[in-house]
């Protein structure tokens, strides 16, 4: 068993199962575990991005667009953890540049800091989301 795979099992038990009672579970351990604010950023574009990154949409109004909308290149502070839409936690953000604040999917994210256990707390949740 890889030590990501007992850090999950540490948290769910042995329902791995993707949905919105191991999210309140995971929410419960985020809570006791982490140290806010938590500095992020995008672990890959977000999906309002998409077209413009790999679509070849607009580059001006992908620019335009970035300033109202969280990017995937903005870093932000992590304010706080809120309960699941569907079976996605949700992110309380505040950017950085602007200090505009967002809500979005906690899976989206990941801490700026490697060598923080912020980073390896929040890189299990987004392993557990996105391969279970």
């Amino acid at each position: 068993m890889e030590n990501w795979e007992k850090r999950i099992q540490a948290v769910l038990g042995s329902d791995y199962q993707r949905n919105r009672v191991n999210a309140n579970r995971y929410l419960t351990s985020l809570k006791k575990h982490l140290r806010l604010p938590v500095r992020v950023t995008g672990i890959e574009d977000f999906p309002w991005e998409e077209p413009y990154v790999f679509g070849g949409w607009d580059q001006r109004e992908y620019e335009e667009l970035k300033k109202t909308k969280p990017s995937y290149t903005d870093k932000f502070d992590l304010l706080e953890i809120l309960k699941p839409a569907r079976d996605d936690l949700i992110a309380k953000i505040r950017r950085l540049s602007d200090k505009k604040i967002f809500q979005i999917e906690l899976s989206w994210l990941r801490c700026v800091d490697k060598r923080s256990p912020e980073y390896v707390i929040l890189d299990d949740y987004s392993i557990w989301y996105v391969n279970c």
